[in-house]
């Protein structure tokens, strides 16, 4: 299960997700622009994540909010007792106390599958 958080400050979808379910079987792909953030949970043992990125990884503009920020209020399929987080993840802010770089492009929030 992939989640889209809109993060775009003034955006009348700010602090909203969307979900999709994505598979081999289903092969649909998400692309997230910047001003978004992503998160994602995998629903099966063994599973591989590839994704790809706008830029090269750089510590000093890596951000986030915590995964189970209640001002978002995402419904993960797993229990908070069953996920497994890397430390930085665990860190992260709730959505009040993140300070947003990206702007309102005027574009809402919306997930759309090309079939």
């Amino acid at each position: 299960m992939d989640y889209v958080v809109d993060l775009r400050n003034a955006s009348p979808t700010y602090g909203k997700y969307v979900s999709a379910e994505l598979s081999a079987e289903n092969a649909r792909q998400i692309y997230i622009p910047v001003g978004f953030g992503h998160a994602f949970v995998t629903l099966e043992d063994c599973t591989e994540i590839s994704y790809k990125v706008s830029d090269f990884y750089s510590a000093d503009l890596d951000g986030g909010i915590r995964w189970d920020c209640p001002d978002i209020g995402v419904v993960w399929p797993v229990s908070a007792a069953d996920a497994t987080l890397s430390d930085k993840d665990r860190l992260l802010p709730l959505l009040k106390d993140f300070e947003s770089p990206f702007g309102y492009d005027g574009i809402p929030l919306q997930l759309k599958f090309l079939d």
